[in-house]
């Protein structure tokens, strides 16, 4: 089948060399507009050669010979990520702090500025007087910050939600995968998760769709593969987080704190939204890019 005029150049025949291979693939990424191609070269080739970046690099450095078979497996991969399919779609695998999680179509893939997110929780979950301190995750997606408060936060109890037919099959795989005895994933709605926690939660989170219904967002990645369900949060982006809030209000218990990710232009509008609603304390917290990411609350 002949490719179409604006499909990525196409690798070349088989190199022979992890050298010549990783040239290659480097390159075909670059032409692609993937940000960090050499990055990704070399998680594609470890992926199918079972090495870590660093073997794959030692590889190349010694000009390691490359078998037809990696190299053929190696190229469709490359191809792939070319064509802006996610990398953890392609290796169904997504580092989250010191997690590796399950992902692919359905589910929204975790990013490093989440990793954040979940730092603002434990901190908070940690510094509970409580022998046991609640935290729940509302809209968990793959269950990332849920099971880094769990896995982290090993005395915390910890609860997680999701409501998403597509996702939760990936968030249930991750949650028997961990495996951590603290923690409990229900399929339910962040509206209505959880009435028998009502006032006795020492720490909401919350990952919520808050980018704008008619906001087109840049990278082909999240345009074309991340779920539209935890992307689009309503006519300006906010539904979810209100929902949140009220359920947050719910939940956790006087001096508890609410913790929301969001938009880098949303601070502002998100405090005020809670301020509204009788939270204290609003705060907005920026992320290692210097952009504003999250803001928290305290429960009056």
């Amino acid at each position: 089948m002949t490719a179409p005029s604006n499909a990525p150049a196409q690798p070349s025949p088989n190199p022979t060399t992890v050298t010549r291979l990783r040239e290659l693939a480097t390159a075909t990424l670059g032409q692609s507009g993937i940000a960090d191609p050499e990055v990704d070269a070399d998680l594609l080739i470890g992926f199918v050669l079972g090495q870590s970046r660093g073997q794959v690099q030692a590889s190349a450095i010694l000009g390691t010979a490359l078998g037809d078979a990696d190299a053929t497996s190696i190229l469709a991969l490359v191809e792939r990520r070319a064509r802006r399919e996610p990398l953890q779609h392609i290796t169904g695998r997504a580092p989250f702090r010191v997690l590796e999680l399950n992902v692919g179509p359905g589910v929204f893939v975790p990013r490093p500025e989440t990793e954040g997110v979940a730092q603002l929780a434990i901190d908070a979950l940690r510094s509970m007087a409580d022998p046991e301190p609640i935290g729940v995750d509302l809209g968990t997606g793959s269950g990332a910050i849920a099971l880094a408060l769990a896995t982290e936060v090993p005395h915390a109890r910890v609860f997680a939600c999701e409501n998403s037919t597509d996702a939760f099959p990936w968030t249930s795989r991750n949650f028997a995968e961990v495996a951590a005895p603290n923690a409990r994933l229900v399929f339910a709605d962040l509206a209505e998760a959880f009435p028998e926690l009502d006032g006795t939660v020492s720490v909401v989170v919350s990952n919520p769709p808050y980018i704008p219904a008619d906001a087109i967002p840049r990278d082909p990645e999240v345009r074309l593969f991340d779920p539209a369900h935890a992307l689009y949060g309503g006519p300006d982006g906010l539904d979810v987080v209100r929902l949140v809030s009220q359920t947050g209000l719910r939940l956790l218990r006087a001096g508890g704190v609410l913790i929301i990710e969001h938009g880098e232009l949303q601070g502002a509008e998100i405090r005020a939204l809670l301020d509204a609603d009788g939270w204290r304390a609003t705060a907005t917290h920026r992320d290692l890019t210097t952009r504003d990411r999250t803001t928290t609350a305290l429960r009056p």
